[in-house]
């Protein structure tokens, strides 16, 4: 996987703090197997034209981006009997220029019908992008850029994976990683108050409960109900920054008389009300539109336009060393 940048960019990108491998769970490595089965059921017919003669590949980068997936490309080979030889680290940077317009990422070793086995699974699992966090940053908005849970079923691991490496915080990972209350949620149980209330008497301590609202009034009655994030959906720009300034001014009006009665004096709802709830802005936000939807009191800028397929893929190509043989 990459995330694609674009070659006037200024933002800056935290380093990564540790190993992002050591992310991926004890079961992983049997997705890659699955990867394999599904792209060869039955007869390999190319592989039988190529044999399995030692061959070499070159890796080539073709558009710019960050590189991410090294974990997935080196077990997709290791599992065909290859190896692979990289010249870029996780989360280095591809930059093509019209003078150099391909990177020499990796070299791939091994017999011939083993590279073409795990050729386009492996460049599969690298063209995605990470061109709405930085358009989101050259526009001078340090708030957090989020995915969804809208991934391609089967491929979930590396999509999310991918969000990390391209510094994208990659949101819930599934239905038990938080509890996401949506209109269907809140229609279906009654009201807000309601869906809450009962989210928090089985989610524990330790998971934020998280509430899809459709006006002001919405986040109002979430927050005063215990929600730790309220998602403003479908919002128009203005009404983003109307909303996001209105919650932010209750917050601390309620905090300003928190701290003027006391610490001992106030009640179990009047706490619950003062905390901060984050706010999160989503629905049809892309790299074009996403500038006039920031402002500083939203926390969070969610969208599926980081994974699907309306951001570019990175360009990835693996071309197998040609050799001058006799006739």
């Amino acid at each position: 996987m990459a995330s694609s940048a674009t070659a006037t960019s200024t933002a800056a990108i935290a380093a990564p703090l540790g190993n992002y491998a050591h992310l991926l769970p004890p079961s992983w490595k049997r997705v890659i197997t699955d990867w394999l089965d599904e792209d060869t059921p039955s007869f390999d017919y190319g592989g039988f034209v190529v044999g399995e003669g030692q061959e070499e590949a070159t890796l080539w980068g073709k558009s710019e981006g960050v590189l991410a997936g090294v974990p997935f490309v080196d077990e997709i080979f290791a599992q065909l009997g290859c190896t692979v030889e990289w010249y870029l680290k996780e989360g280095d940077a591809v930059t093509p220029t019209k003078d150099t317009p391909k990177i020499k990422v990796a070299t791939v070793r091994g017999p011939a019908r083993c590279l073409l086995l795990g050729e386009r699974v492996a460049l599969n699992t690298m063209a995605r992008s990470r061109r709405v966090l930085l358009a989101a940053r050259n526009h001078g908005w340090q708030g957090i850029i989020a995915g969804t849970r809208k991934t391609t079923p089967g491929f979930r691991l590396v999509e999310k994976y991918g969000m990390l490496v391209g510094g994208v915080d990659p949101h819930r990972y599934d239905l038990s990683s938080m509890v996401m209350l949506k209109d269907n949620h809140v229609w279906s149980k009654g009201s807000i108050t309601e869906a809450v209330l009962a989210a928090k008497s089985v989610a524990g301590f330790s998971i934020r409960i998280h509430v899809e609202c459709q006006s002001l009034a919405e986040a109002r009655e979430a927050i005063a109900a215990g929600a730790d994030i309220v998602m403003l959906d479908n919002f128009t720009p203005q009404g983003i920054a109307e909303a996001a300034k209105a919650l932010k001014e209750d917050w601390e009006r309620q905090t300003g008389a928190s701290a003027e009665a006391g610490a001992g004096s106030r009640g179990e709802g009047q706490a619950s009300a003062a905390k901060r709830c984050l706010v999160e802005v989503s629905g049809g936000l892309t790299e074009e539109n996403m500038a006039e939807s920031l402002c500083p009191d939203v926390d969070i800028l969610s969208t599926s336009a980081i994974h699907q397929g309306s951001v570019p893929i990175v360009d990835f190509s693996l071309k197998i060393t040609p050799r001058h043989r006799s006739a």
